[in-house]
């Protein structure tokens, strides 16, 4: 019996895909606790159109993630910050991905998520500095950062 996919089933199939499996399976373990469904020509036509319909969200996702990096790539996308430095030429306080996301809000208007952020510790020195930024897993863009003393 041909079934599609709802969920994942370990050594079956993963969602969405279309399998065929014992009849006797299907009919008494994965249709009923609903972990496929019978594969018929409605199913299957439903199934495209949810794929086309994820496959466009996909690339409107990556679109805008490139449209971000365009801006966040243009030389004069500089985040600014002012921050109090001590004798040793740290700063007192340290920027974290959340401060660098709120100004590059402020400042440029774009949105990007602090978590996005890669960052393996929070910033403490002064000068200029480029933070990656992972937008989509396919793009990856770079934030300059200009700290300055305050």
């Amino acid at each position: 019996m041909k079934v599609i996919f709802l969920v994942d089933v370990k050594g079956k199939g993963k969602k969405g895909e279309i399998k065929e499996v014992p009849t006797g399976y299907a009919q008494n373990f994965l249709i009923k606790k609903n972990l496929a469904r019978e594969a018929s020509s409605q199913a299957i036509g439903q199934l495209r159109g949810q794929q086309k319909a994820e496959e466009k969200a996909q690339a409107e996702i990556l679109a805008e993630a490139k449209a971000v990096k365009k801006i966040l790539d243009d030389e004069k996308t500089r985040v600014q910050f002012k921050e109090k430095v001590g004798p040793d030429g740290r700063t007192f306080g340290s920027i974290t991905a959340k401060k660098i996301s709120e100004e590059l809000q402020k400042q440029f208007k774009v949105k990007v998520d602090k978590r996005h952020i890669v960052l393996d510790h929070p910033i403490r020195a002064i000068g200029l500095i480029e933070v990656p930024v992972k937008l989509h897993k396919e793009v990856i863009a770079e934030i300059k950062l200009n700290i300055a003393e305050a």
